[in-house]
């Protein structure tokens, strides 16, 4: 007869047991171990795989990196699924394995990111990454165990060790940086202390990156943690904030390579503008001062996150705003370029932007109408003709007697401009008829 054990057979179980007992210590599972030696055998596996495997080797050991990649996934598990096994000796190893694995030196950054595409080129992926992924699972769920204390963990985390984190951000590995991410928002939300430290530093980071053009793949990633902490910062915003959106945030749409990381970008400048409306306007003449003039993708991408803003704009700040913002559509539906031309023509088809449009339109279309209707005649593109037919029509409908008066205007000027032009032309006309004569009479 076959005696059952919490759901085992007894044979088998005996056999676990003489495994456990047998085998070097380190190698026991930690479920299998007796309560008062678990604490020593946990801190000896965490030891274990503090040693690091070549993964670009021609000859891996690959039995010690099958070992160590089980070891990690019984900590991630031991650490989960268990209450009361975090003690204040794990806080110094857990570090240590973290840093063993994950700091190192990374390579430098290729100086062609221009020409890299995210959807077709391939990154560069980090080789250890089977082990590295199993290190930052296992500290994820070490910080956000409920047995956590950040009390007794702050005596052997420190500045020093934040800031390494905060290095690897710099990896070419999307994945790492995933984790990384998640791993420093953690930190920044258990460990009060250095909440203004790691602010400061990565305000460093982008300003090198800007002023100094440090390449620095974790901008998109950094602006995402950010993204977060403005979401929590208390209303009336500090001056200290305020600095930082202008002097770092609104510089980031500078660079070339805006597209890495534009969408997070946008996300905490809308952010401020919901925190504080009276930021809108230097918000909008910060974006205006880095328009590009021969990049379209970037204009593109601006172009979209001025729309973000005026969707939620109160209309006091949108009376600030108009013409310096109506002069930039002037010029972007201008655009020969037609995805710049078309995306600022989509204005108009926002609801809210058109109330304002609308509310506005004495000032509003003296600004756009002659560009408008210069482009319904002259544009190569016909999807920019209808749409541009579209949106004159709508200004017809909001101001009849303005849109006559400044078509008759349009009209007038253009006549003025024939005919100083067919007086250029007059002029120059004499002038080679006169260089001609004078030529032929000293021949």
């Amino acid at each position: 007869m076959i005696v059952k054990k919490n759901g085992m057979c007894a044979i088998k179980y005996t056999q676990i047991i003489k495994h456990v007992l047998n085998c070097k210590p380190e190698h026991r599972l930690l479920k299998y171990t007796p309560v008062g030696e678990r604490n020593d055998l946990f801190l000896k596996k965490l030891q274990q795989c503090c040693i690091v495997f070549d993964f670009s080797s021609t000859n891996p050991d690959n039995k010690g990196i099958e070992q160590k990649r089980s070891t990690l996934n019984e900590l991630i598990d031991y650490v989960s699924n268990n209450n009361g096994v975090i003690f204040e000796q794990v806080y110094p190893e857990s570090i240590k394995l973290l840093q063993s694995n994950a700091v190192r030196c990374l390579p430098p950054i290729e100086d062609n990111r221009e020409d890299f595409d995210v959807d077709e080129d391939e990154p560069n992926y980090e080789p250890n990454w089977p082990h590295l992924q199993l290190v930052y699972e296992y500290f994820l769920r070490l910080l956000e165990s409920p047995d956590f204390q950040p009390s007794v963990c702050k005596r052997y985390c420190d500045q020093k060790f934040v800031l390494q984190i905060m290095t690897l951000f710099n990896s070419e590995d999307p994945r790492e940086r995933d984790l990384l991410k998640t791993m420093l928002h953690r930190i920044y939300g258990k460990f009060l202390g250095f909440r203004a430290f790691i602010r400061k530093n990565i305000n460093y980071i982008f300003l090198r990156f800007v002023f100094e053009n440090e390449p620095f793949n974790g901008i998109a990633e950094f602006l995402e943690i950010l993204g977060s902490i403005i979401n929590g910062f208390a209303v009336p915003l500090k001056q200290e904030h305020k600095h930082f959106l202008a002097r770092v945030l609104i510089p980031l749409h500078k660079p070339r390579l805006m597209s890495m990381y534009h969408a997070q970008l946008a996300y905490c400048i809308v952010q401020f503008v919901e925190k504080d409306a009276s930021l809108t306007e230097s918000i909008i003449l910060g974006i205006l001062k880095f328009w590009p003039k021969t990049n379209s993708p970037k204009e593109v991408m601006l172009l979209g996150e001025i729309e973000e803003i005026l969707d939620i704009i109160e209309p006091g700040q949108f009376k600030k705003v108009i013409q310096p913002l109506f002069k930039m559509l002037a010029r972007a539906v201008s655009s020969p370029q037609f995805q710049v031309a078309e995306r600022a023509l989509y204005f108009w088809n926002n609801e809210y932007i058109m109330s304002l449009i609308e509310e506005h339109n004495q000032e509003i279309l003296p600004i756009m109408f002659p560009a408008l209707y210069k482009i319904s005649k002259e544009h190569w593109n016909q999807t920019i003709v209808a749409l541009v037919y579209n949106v004159l029509k709508t200004f017809m409908e909001m101001n009849n007697v303005l849109f006559d008066e400044l078509t008759l205007s349009y009209k007038a000027e253009r006549q003025k401009e024939r005919r100083r032009e067919i007086q250029r032309e007059e002029a120059w006309d004499k002038v080679v008829k006169r260089a001609d004569s004078t030529q032929n009479s000293t021949a």
